[in-house]
């Protein structure tokens, strides 16, 4: 069984880090779904695919896969690269500042 191993990342509407340090073992599907002929609705009798498990690192859901003996892929997060700035968002309102404040 194959499972894969990686961080979530930040959806659109997260301006913050929350939930994103969070490492998740999914399984991959053994088989493909099937549409069920009279509603149209897809399903799959492999209920590994519905299991989701949460860990605080990526050792540790790195051990639980070898020891269940699980091949598994790891995915390495894209982090966001830092926007400091130098002032900050006090220099905008600074008394002594050189160039208009403008919108």
């Amino acid at each position: 069984m194959r499972a894969r191993i990686y961080q979530p990342a930040r959806n659109a509407m997260q301006s913050g880090q929350a939930k994103t340090k969070i490492w998740y073992l999914d399984y991959a599907p053994s088989d493909a779904r099937e549409i069920d002929p009279l509603m149209g609705w897809t399903s799959s009798s492999d209920t590994q695919s519905q299991v989701r498990l949460k860990f605080e690192s990526r050792e540790a859901a790195e051990a639980f896969a070898k020891d269940k003996g699980l091949e598994y892929t790891v995915t390495e997060p894209h982090k966001r690269a830092p926007n400091v700035r130098a002032g900050g968002y006090g220099e905008n309102f600074a008394s002594g500042r050189r160039a208009n404040w403008t919108h």
